[in-house]
């Protein structure tokens, strides 16, 4: 008799207890409580990216309206929250919804491969104990966009030559004391941009940002003042007012800087001047070669950035590295930047799947693929993944996709269908997935999906157009093919 225990099947297996991962079983558990859900987590604890980061000042770069659930208010006065808060949000909901119970920590997927005879995935986690084998009617990826397990760095000259300590912020140690210590942040994005007034204000003796190029910084207050003007009204009538606010502002934002981006440009520049300290040169160190939003713009609550600078605890070079040398780095210019702690705020190695897929024994080649409705991926049938978007909240898309694999669950139920898949129109254009000049981006365009010339192949990035035809266009669209 075979000793074996039976494959345990599931109706949906979830990739990821993260932001994504835990709004998508908290959806399936209040719109499909009958179905079976787990959620496989290859960490030892939930939260994702507000649990992995661990560095000082960490926080959103989107308003927490936009950031927090649509169907569970955020709750902190904060609208730019700091990452205990946000972790702390995200554990609370899964525990609301009964997701933390269905978190299977310690399971690093290291394949999946669907079997059109049976319907059914089958995926492979490796585990303390061992490789564990589930089976599942949908497989939902929701991992995020970078790997977990290593950053980005460049290939610096003379990197083992420095003497001091040099960090990446992705593996902050836990121990590090830099209390009266000389630093430089190289970087300019949102991380850098967080990084140095926080060091600052934990006592870092001086914090130079240190950046190749310029990028668009935009001060706004860490309290909105139009939550604090609202906030007598009841939750339910407050929560979608202030939402809806910050959705118009982004949404507005960005196509003022597809449109006019001179009209744009000038309105940051305008702010930015008004709180440099006059000793720092806009046009050298606030002035980018790109328009607004060709790169993300970098939000700082309350212009903590530019205080540190006028405080003269902060300053911000931009040039190149020539070298570093054991004391520092040595610049392009022939300047030299003395440091204690180097920090590499240098981005993110992007990871478009947490494992490899198949499909009847057919390994899925991702550039291979277009993805339909920035959700799903061609010829690939009972699959999800979510991503967010790049000039907006993650968690708007992120609701979305929640929206639209429910819609897409209960339709093949009432029809009595079990597989969906997308099948592309060989007459749709192919163009890159994202049109995002962010380094992170660019470098692994290669590796990624496609998008097509048109809908709903096409990626809009816009919040506005995909709130409607996500959640209302019908899901039998003549694209999808069901069985």
């Amino acid at each position: 008799m075979s000793t074996e225990h039976p494959v345990e099947h599931l109706d949906v297996l979830i990739i990821g207890a993260g932001l994504s991962g835990i709004g998508a079983a908290c959806q399936l558990r209040e719109r499909q409580p009958r179905r079976t859900v787990a959620v496989l987590e290859s960490r030892e604890v939930s939260g994702g990216t507000w649990d992995l980061f661990r560095y000082p000042g960490i926080r959103s770069d989107s308003d927490m309206y936009t950031f927090g659930y649509r169907w569970r208010p955020w709750r902190n006065e904060r609208a730019l929250a700091d990452g205990d808060a946000i972790l702390d949000y995200l554990r609370q909901v899964a525990g609301e919804y009964g997701v933390d119970r269905l978190i299977r920590y310690r399971h690093r997927v290291v394949g999946a491969s669907w079997d059109s005879d049976t319907a059914r995935w089958t995926v492979r986690s490796q585990t303390p104990d061992g490789e564990v084998t589930l089976t599942a009617s949908f497989l939902w990826n929701c991992g995020g966009y970078y790997d977990y397990d290593q950053g980005y760095t460049p290939q610096f000259p003379g990197l083992d030559d420095f003497r001091g300590q040099v960090i990446h912020p992705q593996h902050w140690p836990e121990d590090l004391d830099y209390t009266g210590k000389r630093v430089v942040v190289i970087g300019s994005g949102a991380t850098a941009v967080t990084l140095v007034p926080a060091m600052v204000a934990g006592g870092a003796g001086h914090v130079t940002m240190l950046q190749r190029s310029p990028t668009y910084v935009l001060s706004m207050p860490g309290k909105d003042p139009l939550a604090q003007r609202l906030e007598r009204l009841p939750e339910k009538v407050r929560y979608p007012i202030l939402r809806w606010k910050s959705i118009l502002v982004s949404v507005g934002l960005y196509q003022l800087s597809r449109w006019k981006p001179d009209v744009l440009r000038g309105f940051i520049r305008k702010n930015t001047i008004r709180q440099l300290p006059p000793e720092v040169d806009v046009d050298v160190h606030f002035k980018p070669t790109y328009d607004p939003w060709d790169q993300r713009l970098c939000l700082v609550p309350d212009g903590d950035l530019f205080r540190a600078l006028r405080k003269g605890s902060a300053s911000v070079v931009t040039d190149t590295i020539e070298t570093f040398t054991d004391t520092g780095i040595r610049l392009t210019s022939g300047e030299e930047l003395e440091a204690d702690i180097i920090v590499t705020a240098t981005g993110l190695q992007l990871l478009a799947l947490n494992a490899p897929l198949e499909v009847d024994g057919r390994p899925v080649e991702l550039p291979e693929t277009m993805a339909y409705k920035a959700m799903m991926l061609s010829g690939i049938p009972n699959f999800a993944f979510t991503i967010g978007y790049t000039n907006a909240s993650w968690t708007l898309k992120a609701d979305l996709v929640s929206d639209y694999v429910c819609r897409l669950l209960d339709h093949l139920d009432r029809h009595g269908l079990r597989t969906a898949t997308p099948r592309p129109d060989p007459t749709v254009g192919q163009r890159p997935l994202m049109d995002f000049s962010a380094g992170y981006v660019l470098r692994a365009l290669d590796e990624l999906p496609k998008q097509g010339d048109r809908a709903p192949w096409q990626l809009k990035q816009n919040y506005l157009t995909d709130v409607r035809k996500i959640r209302r266009d019908p899901i039998d669209d003549g694209v999808l093919t069901f069985a």
